[in-house]
């Protein structure tokens, strides 16, 4: 009896000791669990991470896992389990080493990924050195890569063949950029710092076909190609700050051209020469040396410079397809950007007197 009854207290302690292991190994699961589930570290630290589409719970885990972001993959993966905390969306995040696996979670889920759209604004007037300067500010790209992108005889050849509006024209050796005047000043939302110049000048492009699509009759009816009218809508761009102007500055133009007369536009001057008209005036020599582009001179009697000299507005290009009949065959801004229209060169030489006279006359200072 007494064996028996040592047996029992045996079997007893033999339980109790077992459950007591199995309690403290419940408790230390808990424990770690529980520890595992709160952040990594206190203080702040930001981690990227990109999940990507199709990613599981396992390898969400064990990406986070890899960048110190949790505890322990096995852990969060339990937490999914139990909390059919499942749907988490692809992207790229900026993550803390200070959040709980709860608040990252959270992040997943409501889909809280990094902005990375990059806004550039084109503005009108802005040439081609502009455009590859911006570009290279606001992306990955170069003002290097810009320029061997208009170079590229396939690139071209492959616009040529998508769009109506670019021709073989761009491909005159005397252009100094072949897409001058052809991308459309606006603002545009890149998705992100490494989209390249193929891309961005599509979006360009694109914005320029759906605007000439409304002039797309009356620019097949005209004397002029579309890259004549570009170009002389691109002169009229600089030469005409004020919207009303332009569509008479324009009528100035057609009047010269039909007469045979050079348009005499300083602003393709500077072009020609590659200075910012911000940067110097012009000497005697630049304005009459001949080039493709410098309608001061007497080669270019009659003659639209060869390309456009910047990015233009639909505002130009209305008021080339569009001119307002004038008799005038001068025209002269003041300071304000005011422009003053003659039908003779008298009248044309006594409004610039008249302009010095009362303080109005532009005078270029270093």
């Amino acid at each position: 009896m007494l064996k028996e009854e040592k047996g029992a207290s045996k079997l007893v302690l033999i339980i109790i000791v077992f459950l007591l292991i199995i309690a403290l190994v419940v408790l230390g699961f808990f424990v770690w669990y529980n520890l595992s589930l709160k952040e990594v570290q206190k203080d702040s630290q930001k981690v990227i991470v990109e999940i990507q589409e199709g990613s599981g719970i396992s390898g969400i885990a064990d990406l986070l896992e890899q960048n110190g972001l949790i505890k322990s993959a096995t852990a969060f993966k339990i937490y999914c389990r139990l909390n059919e905390d499942t749907a988490m969306q692809a992207g790229k995040y900026e993550l803390d080493k200070n959040m709980s696996v709860e608040q990252i979670i959270n992040e997943l889920q409501n889909g809280n990924v990094v902005d990375e759209t990059v806004t550039i604004t084109f503005v009108e007037g802005r040439n081609m050195r502009w455009i590859a300067n911006t570009i290279a500010e606001n992306t990955d790209n170069t003002e290097e890569d810009v320029y061997n992108l208009l170079l590229d005889e396939e690139y071209l050849d492959s616009l040529i063949e998508e769009y109506w509006f670019i021709t073989d024209e761009i491909k005159n050796d005397d252009i100094y950029y072949s897409l001058e005047g052809y991308l459309y000043p606006d603002t545009y939302t890149l998705a992100n710092r490494s989209e390249d110049v193929r891309s961005i000048f599509k979006r360009m492009l694109d914005k320029t076909e759906s605007v000439l699509d409304d002039y797309r009759t009356a620019i097949e009816e005209s004397d002029y190609t579309v890259h004549e009218l570009l170009s002389l809508a691109s002169v009229v761009e600089l030469e005409a700050k004020n919207d009303e102007d332009r569509a008479e500055v324009a009528g100035v133009f057609y009047n010269r051209l039909d007469r045979g007369m050079a348009l005499q536009s300083d602003v393709t001057t500077y072009y020609a020469f590659k200075i910012d008209m911000s940067e110097r005036d012009l000497t005697a020599d630049e304005l009459s040396t001949d080039n493709p582009y410098n309608t001061r001179s007497s080669e270019m009697a009659g003659e639209i410079p060869v390309g456009p000299i910047c990015m233009v507005s639909e505002t130009s290009i209305a008021a080339v397809v569009n001119p307002v009949q004038t008799d005038a065959i001068f025209f002269v801004a003041d300071k304000n950007g005011k422009v003053y229209f003659s039908e003779t060169n008298q009248e044309h030489e006594e409004k610039i007197q008249e302009l010095k006279d009362e303080g109005l006359w532009y005078t270029y200072e270093d």
